[in-house]
């Protein structure tokens, strides 16, 4: 009986992750390929436009931090000019953010 409450709870907990990331997956697609591209090339029009990084790049992640993701997630970020150059995402739980960044983290190559 034991051995099947743990196979259970390991089911469920594998669903909840899998659902978390399909989520994280879809609001990336949502909100962030515009610019920084379905693969996370930053090779879209806007992308190019606006000087996002190709997270493909293992030098490029490296640089990302987590904390720094998170906050331009939550803050947005402004160029050397103090123009907005993305908008902060509203409505996002921290969890939600973290998946993003999680997310963002599997495209480097």
């Amino acid at each position: 009986m034991k051995r099947l409450i743990g196979t259970a709870i390991a089911a469920l907990t594998l669903a909840a992750v899998s659902a978390r990331a399909v989520d994280a997956k879809e609001l990336y697609e949502k909100q962030c390929a515009k610019c920084h591209g379905k693969e996370g090339k930053g090779d879209t029009k806007m992308g190019q436009k606006y000087g996002c990084k190709d997270y493909t790049d293992s030098k490029a992640q490296e640089e990302m931090k987590d904390e720094k993701a998170i906050k331009a997630i939550k803050e947005g970020v402004k160029d050397k000019e103090d123009k907005q150059v993305m908008k902060p995402s509203e409505g996002l739980s921290d969890d939600e953010i973290k998946g993003l960044v999680k997310y963002m983290r599997s495209f480097k190559k």
